[in-house]
C-alpha cells in the first residue's frame, strides 16, 4: 500500500505509524494532517476513496473527503464561541433569554454553558426523530424544547450525541437572526481558511466524498485482548439506558452516504472534511494559518478550561469537556494536558494544542465499534508525540 504525501523532517514517525495502520490495523482509506504553529508539517493520503473498495477501486486523492461524525462537534462549538467574543452571545445567560420557548419543562434555567460542556441534561428525546425529522431545524428545535432533562442542568454531565446539535443550531439561528450554522461555519470559518470543510455538504462537492462504512478491527492476540467493563457493556446493551436512547435519538440511524443526509447541516455528527481542512480549523484556533485566526487567546482558554468532569451519564466512562471540547484524558487521549478537540465516533479525531503550537486532523472511511479513542487515531498521536519529543 503506498503512502502518499509529505512530511517535514523529524515527523517520520507519524508517516510510519500511518503506514502501520494499513498493515496492521485494518485501515482502507485514510489521511492526516498537522500543522506546527500554522505551518504544515504532516500532509499523507493512503488507500481507497470507498470503504468498501478494492485494488482497482479509485485511490483516496489529496482532496478527498469524508464524514467525520463526532469530530464535527469541535467546529459547530466554535460557532458559539465565535458569536460569544463579538459581544453577542452571552454563555453565563440562560438559553431561554434567546429561545424563549425552551424554557419549558424545567429549562429556565439551564445555561449557554451547559450547552457546551455536555451539562444540559438532555442527552435524550422521549420521541426520537428520523434522519429525515433530524434534517429540519424547526423539527428539532421543537423536539429539544419539549424535552424535560434528566438531571438539574449544571448539577452533572453526560455525553449529548445529537441533542448538543440541535440545541446549537438553534441558537445560532435566534442570535443571528435566522442564519443557519451550516452558513454561518461556509462562509466565516471554511471561506476565510480556504478549508475544505462543511456542514451541509453542497451538491457540487459530491463528488469528492467517498463511500464510508463500517469495519472490523483485526483479532486481536489473546494477549492483547481486553474486555470493555461490565458496565459500559451493560448501558450499551441496555434498550432503555441513557446511553442507547441518546445515541438513538435520530432512529433509524443515517446512512453516511445519503445525498440527503450529507447535505444537512448537524453539526453534532455530519460534518464532512479532508484531513488538511480539519487540522487547518484547528490550527486557526490557536494560531494564524497564511494571517487569520479564530479564536482569540481568551476565547482558547475558554474552550479548553476543564468545566465539567467525573463519570459521564451517557457514555459510563470519565470524561472530560471544557466549552464544546473533549479534553485530554483516559477517555480521549490528545497530545497532552492542554490538548482540545474532539473525536468522531468510529475513527476521525480533531484536534489543537497550544502549548507545542500543534494542530492535527484524521479522516477515515472506516468506521469502528469506537467513540472516544479509536487505536488507529491513536497510534498518529504517539507518532507525534514522539517526533515532537526526540
Amino acid at each position: 500500500m503506498n503512502v502518499n504525501g509529505e512530511v517535514a523532517e523529524g515527523f517520520e514517525p507519524v508517516r510510519e505509524a500511518f503506514a502501520r495502520n494499513f498493515e496492521t490495523l485494518g485501515e482502507r482509506g485514510a489521511a492526516v494532517s498537522v500543522y506546527r504553529h500554522g505551518r504544515k508539517v504532516v500532509d499523507l493520503w493512503g488507500g481507497t476513496r470507498d470503504v468498501d473498495g478494492t485494488a482497482d477501486s479509485a485511490p483516496w486523492e489529496h482532496d478527498t473527503a469524508h464524514v467525520m461524525h463526532s469530530a464535527t462537534k469541535g467546529v459547530g462549538a466554535a460557532v458559539l464561541l465565535m458569536l460569544h467574543e463579538r459581544g453577542e452571545l452571552d454563555l453565563d445567560a440562560p438559553v431561554g433569554k434567546y429561545w424563549p420557548e425552551f424554557k419549558a419543562r424545567g429549562k429556565e434555567h439551564l445555561l449557554v454553558r451547559h450547552v457546551l460542556s455536555h451539562q444540559a441534561g438532555v442527552p435524550v428525546v422521549d420521541a426520537p426523530l428520523t434522519p429525515a425529522e433530524a434534517a429540519d431545524p424547526d423539527r428539532t428545535a421543537e423536539s429539544i424544547a419539549a424535552q424535560t432533562p434528566l438531571w438539574e442542568p449544571g448539577t452533572d454531565h453526560g455525553y449529548h450525541p445529537h441533542t448538543f446539535g440541535w440545541m446549537l443550531s438553534e441558537l445560532v439561528r435566534r442570535v443571528t437572526g435566522g442564519r443557519g450554522v451550516g452558513e454561518f461555519i461556509a462562509t466565516e470559518i471554511a471561506a476565510p481558511l480556504g478549508l475544505d470543510l462543511w456542514v451541509g455538504l453542497p451538491g457540487a462537492e459530491a463528488h469528492r466524498v467517498g463511500r464510508a462504512g463500517r469495519v472490523d478491527a483485526p483479532e486481536p492476540s489473546s494477549a492483547l485482548r481486553t474486555r470493555p467493563k461490565r458496565s459500559v457493556a451493560e448501558a450499551y446493551n441496555d434498550p432503555d439506558s441513557t446511553t442507547v436512547r441518546a445515541f438513538a435519538a435520530i432512529t433509524p440511524p443515517p446512512d453516511d452516504n445519503d445525498p440527503a443526509y450529507r447535505a444537512a447541516a448537524l453539526p453534532a455528527s455530519n460534518g464532512i472534511a479532508t484531513a488538511d481542512g480539519l487540522a487547518r480549523f484547528y490550527a486557526a484556533l490557536i494560531g494564524e494559518p497564511d494571517g487569520t485566526r479564530l479564536f482569540t487567546p481568551a476565547t482558547v482558554d475558554l474552550a479548553r478550561a476543564e468545566a465539567s468532569a467525573g463519570p459521564d451519564r451517557t457514555l459510563v466512562i470519565t470524561t472530560r469537556f471544557g466549552l464544546g471540547y473533549m479534553l485530554h484524558g483516559t477517555a480521549s487521549p490528545l497530545l497532552g494536558p492542554a490538548s482540545f478537540g474532539h473525536p468522531g465516533r468510529g475513527g476521525p479525531l480533531g484536534f489543537a494544542d497550544p502549548e507545542s503550537g500543534i494542530a492535527f486532523g484524521y479522516i477515515t472511511n472506516g468506521f469502528r465499534k469506537t467513540v472516544t479513542a479509536d487505536p488507529r487515531a491513536q497510534a498518529l498521536v504517539r507518532a507525534l508525540r514522539s517526533a515532537l519529543s526526540s
